[in-house]
């Protein structure tokens, strides 16, 4: 008798154990259901809002506001201006672009940059979405990482990239010229730089090129002054390819040098170098010992 008494005790407490445990799982499941919805909802809006530039428009006006809030100090034609005129002005999907995060903890500088000898002169680096494809996001286009972007951008959106100039008036933006940027993604930095050569300032726009493990310039040289749309060089370097700045028939125009590196698999060794020129009459660059090898910057 005390044996059944005993099997019974055990027989409930298993039942009861069982109990408990389908509880615990019957809410564990309801709690990553809920999870997950909470996760697709969040996807669910980024998709909603990629695809309605009204929205898109909304949050930027919203995110330029709080930026106001914490800025200090202004200025007629600041980059919070700029923002504003690029918001109101370009096509529906299109960005202030940001430099590179230095650090982690510091935020990024805006893609602009005040002519030193004329301050109501600015460059900036714009971005622009694709017609037709869903909206780009600043981060997707911008870091070492994004430069992949290049292999597929379809599912992020298509990024093209405009060094634009633009000149202040009293404290109204006036585009001057806008330059292409043959690049859609891997955003790095934008600094003025001057050609040793006879002192022409050339505005650099840096990206990062991961599957070389190196990085692409594109160089905007102002050969006919500031206000003339810029003559473009693009130079290059990585761990077994090479493109330099070079003066070579003592022109107006940069000339570069391709450098070339010899890869048994083992070892990478730097080679020799070939002479390119800027070939006026064709606007293309030109291989000096092979003429019919040309290149359009």
């Amino acid at each position: 008798m005390g044996y059944m008494n005993y099997l019974n005790k055990k027989l409930i407490m298993t039942n009861i154990l069982i109990k408990l445990f389908t509880i615990i799982a019957l809410i564990f499941l309801f709690g990553c259901d809920k999870q997950n919805e909470k996760i697709k909802d969040g996807k669910s809006s980024q998709e909603e809002i990629a695809y309605s530039p009204d929205r898109d428009a909304d949050i930027q006006r919203y995110n330029i506001e709080v930026r106001k809030k914490q800025t200090a100090q202004r200025f007629p034609c600041d980059t919070i201006s700029l923002m504003e005129f690029v918001l109101s002005y370009f096509p529906q999907g299109s960005y202030l672009v940001s430099d590179d995060r230095t650090t982690t903890y510091e935020p990024p500088n805006p893609a602009i940059l005040y002519y030193p000898e004329d301050r109501q002169s600015i460059f900036g680096v714009i971005a622009r979405s694709k017609p037709g494809e869903r909206l780009i996001e600043v981060k997707n286009i911008v870091g070492y990482d994004q430069s992949f972007i290049d292999l597929d951008s379809t599912e992020l959106g298509t990024a093209f990239f405009y060094l634009v100039l633009f000149k202040c008036e009293n404290g109204y933006f006036k585009i001057i010229w806008e330059a292409p940027i043959p690049s859609h993604g891997g955003f790095n930095y934008i600094a003025i730089q001057k050609w040793n050569y006879n002192g022409t300032k050339f505005i650099r726009t840096n990206f990062y090129y991961a599957q070389g493990v190196g990085n692409i310039s594109y160089n905007y040289f102002l050969i006919d002054g500031l206000e003339k749309p810029p003559h473009l060089l693009m130079t290059y370097e990585g761990i077994n390819f090479k493109r330099t700045i070079a003066n070579i028939n003592h022109d107006e125009f940069p000339d570069y040098y391709e450098h070339i590196y010899y890869d048994d698999g083992t070892k990478i060794i730097p080679g020799d170098s070939i002479a390119f020129v800027w070939n006026q009459k064709d606007s293309v660059y030109q291989n000096l010992l092979n003429k019919k090898h040309t290149r359009p910057y």
